[in-house]
């Protein structure tokens, strides 16, 4: 069963207290209907531009590995009926599981496994597969590298160590989620990607070195939203800039209700150029992950609104200097949060949704 939903980063200098992984959160208030007028998003292009590799550089220096030839839906189910029985015990959740909250487990987001540990579980091929489905979700070998940040899987140190589980079973046709879990990574397959729900669940990723490092694997999103804020007046900064932090963890990825206003400054404010680098930072954020799922994150903004209902925000704190100017930056929207923490080392708390699912 699971053993953990407090798992602890102990990196995290600035959190002594247990991860929380959204215990206590009323689902309504968690993924909210929002029920405004969609608006068609402009200068993105088709939707199939949305996930190329943003660094074609190191993408060259990265061994190159054969796709998964099966979707990773289809890895799912024959990751399933692998499975003995003694193994189902450990690693199958019923679907609408809770820790006796009313909270589905399967909606947490966590910073090491749930319960036990892909090498305490699966067999050595059964490890292959659920290394394919790794490979299914991402976008290319790109997408994977930074998936497992630079093939290390940060402190869960392999894949060995970080955990897979399966909620609801792929093989009757009903409702399944396949979760994947470790230090500073939650993703999920869920086989419906017209649910109105993005990733199939909230979504964390994070890695231990400095947000402004080039160590960091994801130090390109924090060039990509810097290079946005260069480009704004001083009017516009005055908007964008809030004091504080928007927090971690439950609190910051709670979708507002209709109506209450959003920190920092709209996208439908900008100039066209300023438009087109945000729509870069877009593209950049959604690279790691397959088409499919970052065709149906666009499709959420069309439907909540479109670019336009988008804010930008930078966070201005005691933490941040002339070289390390941010703590934290957010993208909000109706149903869409991306909360990236920069310092002491990247946090990422992903939200989208369009309706209860």
């Amino acid at each position: 069963m699971v053993d953990d939903l407090n798992p602890y980063c102990p990196e995290c200098e600035d959190q002594p207290e247990p991860f929380e992984a959204f215990e206590g959160v009323d689902r309504r208030d968690f993924i909210r209907v929002v029920g405004e007028n969609a608006m068609t998003l402009t200068a993105l292009g088709t939707i199939a531009a949305l996930t190329p590799n943003v660094l074609a550089a190191d993408a060259a220096k990265t061994k190159a590995v054969e796709r998964p030839t099966k979707p990773a839906e289809g890895l799912v189910q024959e990751l399933r009926a692998s499975l003995t029985e003694e193994q189902k015990a450990k690693v199958i959740l019923p679907y609408d599981h809770s820790k006796g909250n009313g909270f589905p487990t399967r909606l947490g987001m966590y910073n090491s496994p749930i319960g036990k540990t892909i090498g305490d579980c699966y067999t050595k091929p059964q490890q292959e597969l659920i290394d394919k489905i790794l490979r299914a979700i991402s976008s290319d070998e790109e997408g994977y590298r930074r998936l497992t940040r630079n093939y290390t899987f940060d402190g869960s140190r392999s894949l060995q160590g970080c955990g897979a589980n399966l909620f609801g079973d792929p093989a009757n046709g009903k409702p399944y989620a396949w979760v994947f879990t470790g230090h500073h990574i939650t993703v999920r397959c869920d086989g419906n990607f017209s649910d109105g729900i993005g990733f199939g669940g909230p979504m964390y990723y994070g890695h231990s070195p400095n947000g402004y490092s080039d160590r960091n694997c994801f130090n390109y999103q924090t060039k990509s939203v810097l290079s946005v804020f260069d480009a704004l007046n001083e009017t516009q900064r005055k908007k964008a800039v809030v004091a504080g932090t928007p927090g971690e963890q439950a609190p910051s990825v709670r979708f507002r209700k209709k109506g209450e206003p959003r920190p920092g400054i709209g996208i439908g404010e900008l100039t066209k150029d300023q438009r087109e680098l945000v729509e870069k930072v877009m593209r950049d954020i959604l690279s790691p992950y397959r088409k499919e799922d970052a065709d149906e994150v666009m499709q959420i903004i069309q439907a909540t609104g479109g670019m336009d209902k988008i804010h930008l925000a930078f966070y201005e704190d005691g933490m941040m200097n002339d070289k390390q100017p941010w703590h934290f930056w957010r993208l909000e929207g109706p149903g869409f949060i991306w909360n990236y923490r920069v310092l002491p080392h990247v946090h990422t708390y992903v939200n989208i949704a369009s309706k209860v699912s």
